[in-house]
């Protein structure tokens, strides 16, 4: 595989992420298997780390401007740790090269990017516009989910799919937070969105390299290019277009989508 094109496809990616908090295993685990040849879960397991670096650099730069808001990074968390740990377990116990896995990981990945394409595009066309700053009194509010509970079940669902897929930590959990948190403003919605995800995608990664799936040399050269790409994205995420990007994006997930589903 050319190194500067891994190097380059990773700079995007981590520019994407920066940027919008999507992008992380919604576009290189499909780029991985489509455009690099690798095996799916292999391409999960190294987009795990992928992300989990990737994503706690932006999570640096984020929480220098004071835009992570650190009890919806934990709430989440509280929901997706044990869910990632469980599914963990199951591929421990069948093997995540077995057919079968790799049937089940590239249907799912394919159902789970098709369902980020759609969120994504619902929310550039029809989606609510969110405040970038927050009034003065609503501070207390905005931190505050509609339910305790709801936080911590879609933690759960969403750290599932991550760890089967690489997927969902990014535009589904953009969408299920401004579901949550309607007054949240934009940029702390994507920096919870990076910021939650570093835990996640490390455990589930740690998980996947324990079971052989992760191409080290493979991750050395994509975070070569992803971390100087989420740090520009993440010092322009205030000047983001953001109907614009999300529209792009949601057309190229859904081709992969579509892709995937017919292998």
């Amino acid at each position: 595989m050319p190194e500067f094109a891994l190097i380059l496809a990773g700079f995007a990616v981590g520019l994407i992420v920066g940027l919008t908090g999507v992008g992380g295993g919604s576009l290189m685990t499909p780029i991985l298997i489509f455009f690099f040849g690798v095996k799916p879960y292999l391409a999960v397991g190294t987009d795990l780390l992928f992300a989990a670096v990737t994503k706690a650099g932006g999570t640096v730069n984020l929480a220098r401007q004071r835009l992570v808001p650190w009890r919806v990074v934990g709430q989440l968390c509280a929901g997706s740790l044990p869910a990632a740990l469980l599914t963990l377990f199951v591929l421990h116990r069948v093997g995540p090269a077995n057919p079968g896995v790799q049937t089940v990981m590239t249907a799912t990945l394919g159902m789970a990017l098709l369902l980020t394409a759609a969120a994504m595009l619902y929310k550039a066309f029809r989606g609510k516009q969110v405040p970038r700053t927050l009034a003065a009194g609503e501070e207390a509010l905005a931190f505050k989910a509609r339910h305790w509970s709801l936080p911590v079940l879609f933690g759960a669902v969403i750290g599932t799919l991550v760890t089967l897929t690489s997927v969902g930590a990014g535009a589904i959990g953009v969408s299920v937070l401004l579901l949550l948190y309607p007054l949240l403003p934009l940029p702390r919605i994507v920096a919870a969105d990076i910021a939650y995800a570093v835990p996640l995608t490390l455990v589930a990664g740690l998980g996947h390299a324990s079971l052989g799936s992760v191409d080290w040399p493979l991750l050395a050269q994509l975070l070569a290019g992803s971390l100087p790409g989420i740090w520009l994205g993440t010092r322009l995420i205030r000047h983001t277009p953001e109907r614009l990007v999300r529209a792009v994006l949601s057309a190229l997930l859904a081709y992969a989508g579509f892709k995937l589903m017919a292998l």
